[in-house]
């Protein structure tokens, strides 16, 4: 079975750079960097006891209060399954409560406890010093605008987690 490869009309294509300067595409290279600061947030966050996914629905509680499962799982690019899952760590640790939405008793919201917004207090203190690692090869100022240009691209409507 031979796939259907569309043929290059032009007279230059990308395969015939020097060998190594075969640009990487963005997805890729943004899937790059997860991996690379993925790997420094979960160093951070190990001694806390909680992972990136529980460190994500912290801060979306924490920026839009108490939120509704399924908007949870959009907000951290979730499935349902993965957020109830999340959810249930959270609350077993005292982290977060679900609450039933007044006139629908099947929907709850999640809310953040005190002790969650201490331990993403926590959080946000444990990955600032690997996070800065991170930047470090960054001049001055680009970190501040890498970090504008990922929520831009991230959020293209001008939305937030």
């Amino acid at each position: 079975m031979s796939a259907d490869i569309p043929r290059q009309t032009t007279a230059s294509r990308v395969t015939d750079r020097p060998r190594d300067a075969l640009p990487l595409p963005l997805g890729l290279l943004l899937r790059q960097a997860h991996w690379r600061s993925a790997t420094v947030m979960t160093e951070a966050l190990r001694p806390l006891g909680i992972e990136l996914r529980h460190f994500a629905v912290l801060i979306v509680l924490i920026n839009r209060g108490p939120t509704v499962q399924r908007d949870l799982a959009v907000a951290t690019g979730s499935d349902k399954a993965g957020i109830m899952r999340v959810v249930d760590d959270l609350e077993r640790r005292g982290l977060a409560v679900r609450k039933t939405v007044p006139g629908d008793r099947r929907v709850r919201a999640v809310e953040i406890t005190p002790q969650g917004v201490e331990l993403c207090d926590a959080a946000h203190v444990a990955t600032e010093p690997l996070t800065e690692r991170l930047v470090a090869e960054l001049g001055p100022g680009e970190p501040e605008q890498l970090t504008d240009l990922l929520t831009r691209f991230t959020y293209p409507a001008g939305g937030k987690a």
